[in-house]
């Protein structure tokens, strides 16, 4: 009669010790699909030639939001396809294209599949001073709310304009991330961002903030047509931007998440001044991202990734802390 008991604890010890395991490998799981899948890659490395290719192509088509992960670039793909099948199909030709090119010039694959390469800027190791960059952007961004605000601007309006179009601005921060690809399709913008939370939260959530940027910066400091604003126009820049600065080239801190909400809001004002008449495309995330790299600082948590350490947020701010433990139990530090 004493053992029942003992046998009863026994087996509820078990129970949830196989619950405690199977709790354990979902997230364990989950890895595997998450980040840049490096295990993925890994085990296809003495697999069929055809299967890497396929891989790579995948890789490519979801590095024009830094993100170099196979089940995004498929997510990806699905999201072009909901928008138009024929984009879906000269998307996917491109890469293929491009990803054939640098094969057939003996490219290093491993360097030219990764994220730094793809996006490989050639400024990055120069030493140039920020002189009075800040200033000129406050004072430029004064100028330009002076310029673009029309004359009889009140508060009341543009709290009724914002009650009127709430919901299509709301709609309208998805459909700016899926602008990156050129999409102006809400459900597309919506996939996009799946495809980026999948790879790397904090890139998505750096992904949703620049296009909400682009969007208030659009309607209140540039007075912009709505119709623009509603089709993304305003928040593909600010977006690429904001998850460039936030995580992906400076290693995420308080300090670089602040600097990406300015680098995010810059664009906006670039953007403006597009020269006879021909569309900026994404000149203006370009040249406000260089111009935040380019600035130097003896901050330490304001951390430059080196090119070739370069993953996704959450893998570059792990490599930040370690280089910054080391750095600490330095003798010479």
């Amino acid at each position: 009669m004493e053992d029942g008991p003992s046998m009863v604890k026994v087996d509820q010890g078990g129970n949830q010790g196989s619950l405690c395991r199977g709790r354990r490998c979902f997230p364990k799981a989950l890895g595997y699909i998450t980040g840049d899948m490096k295990e993925f890659a890994n085990w296809l490395k003495d697999k069929p030639q055809v299967l890497q290719f396929v891989d790579w192509v995948l890789r490519g088509i979801s590095q024009v939001v830094f993100v170099s992960n196979p089940i995004s670039g498929i997510l990806i793909l699905v999201g072009l396809l909901v928008q138009n099948p024929w984009w879906a199909l000269n998307g996917c030709v491109g890469t293929v294209v491009s990803t054939l090119t640098a094969l057939l010039l003996s490219q290093d694959r491993e360097a030219e599949f990764s994220v730094p390469e793809q996006l490989h800027y050639t400024t990055l190791g120069k030493e140039v001073p920020p002189v009075s960059l800040p200033v000129n952007w406050e004072i430029g961004s004064a100028g330009l709310w002076a310029l673009f605000v029309p004359s009889g601007f009140s508060p009341g309006v543009l709290m009724t304009a914002f009650a009127k179009s709430f919901l299509q601005l709301l709609k309208s921060l998805p459909v700016g991330v899926g602008q990156i690809y050129g999409c102006d399709n809400l459900w597309t913008g919506a996939i996009f961002l799946g495809a980026i939370l999948l790879s790397s939260p904090l890139m998505c959530l750096h992904a949703a903030i620049g296009s909400l940027l682009g969007i208030a910066a659009g309607e209140t400091a540039l007075s912009a047509p709505f119709e623009d604003i509603y089709v993304g126009l305003w928040g593909y820049n600010s977006s690429l931007a904001c998850i460039a600065i936030g995580g992906m080239f400076l290693a995420l801190t308080w300090q670089t998440h602040l600097l990406a909400l300015a680098c995010g809001e810059y664009p906006v004002h670039l953007g403006e001044q597009s020269l006879v008449g021909l569309p900026s495309c994404t000149w203006p995330f370009c040249l406000a991202t260089l111009l935040f790299l380019l600035v130097t600082t003896k901050n330490p948590n304001i951390y430059r990734m080196p090119l070739s350490k370069i993953t996704y947020s959450e893998e570059n701010r792990i490599f930040y802390l370690q280089t910054k433990k080391r750095m600490m139990e330095s003798p010479l530090y």
